[in-house]
């Protein structure tokens, strides 16, 4: 894909001003982009400490789903079609340079149906697409945590990992954190994918070597799934950890992604502010 448009740091930030999009550069030498969905309860903060070893090429945009921190009091989506055609909505005035999208979890499969969508809507297609701590669509497994009651989806999030048990202690913080977390895991868990034709760029498989969604065993086979999405390669890449391997290893799934994405990019150590 060539760059045939490059708008000015002020008219993308204005492109950029959607409720749905998190950003924390000023993107004046970006070249390329990196679009972050979060995992089943998260948000786009969760991405935030990336943007301090992201080098200037790079801007990094995070979706933020509603019913969650600065969108807590919107309603939220109804699954995952309607999730998908609303970020779509969001990046589409955004893809003037090359692209790739970077999902964890549930993040992965919304990277996956967006790509799709884009194609559908005649848009450029991402140059990769990482898929971080999920099988691939269709072949993921899925329960009904969405239908429990607090306690066993507390005790699912503990054996994952990534909330601490301050909050689950917290009767109130628990109470809104089960909350987007239940309805996360509704649109996960009765999401069954479309057949779809395999994507023409490479997909980049990251995962925790012990976590127990996409540990290692699992990705024999066929890089867990993925593979058979795409026509293009296929990669794994397996860091210390667990589901929420991300969070310990941040540098190391950052530097993988920037050479990924072009060797030539090396991570940056810019601070960024401390207000959301």
């Amino acid at each position: 894909m060539t760059d045939t448009f490059s708008p000015s740091a002020a008219t993308r930030a204005a492109r950029a001003d959607s409720r749905w999009i998190r950003r924390w550069s000023d993107g004046a030498a970006t070249r390329l982009t990196l679009i972050c969905l979060p995992h089943a309860g998260g948000s786009a903060t969760f991405y935030r400490p990336w943007t301090a070893l992201t080098p200037p090429e790079v801007e990094l945009l995070a979706i933020q789903y509603p019913g969650r921190e600065d969108r807590l009091e919107e309603p939220a989506v109804d699954g995952m079609s309607e999730l998908v055609a609303a970020v779509a909505d969001a990046v589409v005035p955004l893809l003037d340079r090359p692209y790739a999208l970077f999902g964890h979890s549930m993040g992965s499969a919304v990277a996956w149906e967006l790509a799709h969508e884009l194609d559908r809507r005649g848009a450029p297609g991402p140059r990769r697409l990482f898929a971080s701590g999920r099988a691939a669509p269709g072949t993921a497994v899925t329960g009904q945590l969405h239908r429990q009651n607090d306690d066993v989806l507390s005790a699912e999030l503990g054996r994952l990992g990534g909330t601490s048990r301050e909050i689950l202690d917290d009767p109130g913080l628990r109470a809104m954190i089960l909350g987007t977390v239940r309805h996360d895991y509704r649109i996960i868990e009765t999401y069954r994918p479309d057949p779809r034709p395999p994507l023409a760029c490479p997909i980049h498989v990251l995962t925790g070597s012990a976590d127990p969604e996409l540990g290692e065993e699992r990705c024999r086979d066929r890089a867990g799934g993925w593979a058979d999405l795409t026509t293009a390669r296929t990669e794994v890449r397996f860091f210390p950890g667990d589901h929420f391997y991300l969070t310990p290893r941040r540098r190391e799934v950052v530097a993988t992604v920037l050479r990924r994405m072009d060797p030539s990019l090396t991570t940056g150590a810019r601070t960024w502010p401390s207000t959301p």
